[in-house]
């Protein structure tokens, strides 16, 4: 997150962001969000009501992109187990606590609740096709 934070806030390239003892599962993320960022940001904004992308404050849509990776593409990151879709709201929220003002928290659990609720018909017609396999 604070890479791509740095890397939006100074726009720098990602690469320049990084430390040297950073871990590559924390690369393997911040370049799943740099490929995605058009989706993530496209979702963002449909469900900001009443924000455009750049009224969002730097931090917190660094951390709403990193949260929307994990949850709609945890099979592109490196791991024995996927990411829950609900670890990785409640991530993104202690997150925006740890780090951001105090409406941060709501915005961000509101703006990835409503997509994950936005996708549960899907992953539940999903596994229902895959179960009757």
């Amino acid at each position: 997150m604070w890479a791509l934070y740095q890397s939006d806030l100074l726009h720098r390239r990602l690469e320049e962001t990084f430390l040297p003892s950073s871990h590559a599962f924390t690369r393997a993320l911040a370049e799943l969000v740099q490929r995605r960022r058009p989706e993530l940001d496209e979702l963002i904004s449909r469900h900001a009501t009443g924000w455009t992308l750049d009224r969002i404050a730097p931090l917190e849509r660094a951390i709403l992109r990193v949260g929307l990776a994990e949850l709609l593409h945890p099979d592109e990151l490196p791991g024995e187990r996927e990411i829950p879709p609900e670890g990785a709201v409640d991530e993104a929220v202690e997150t925006a606590k740890r780090f951001c003002g105090a409406d941060a928290p709501g915005f961000v659990n509101g703006i990835l609740g409503a997509v994950l609720r936005e996708r549960e018909p899907d992953d539940t017609a999903r596994s229902a096709a895959q179960k009757r396999r």
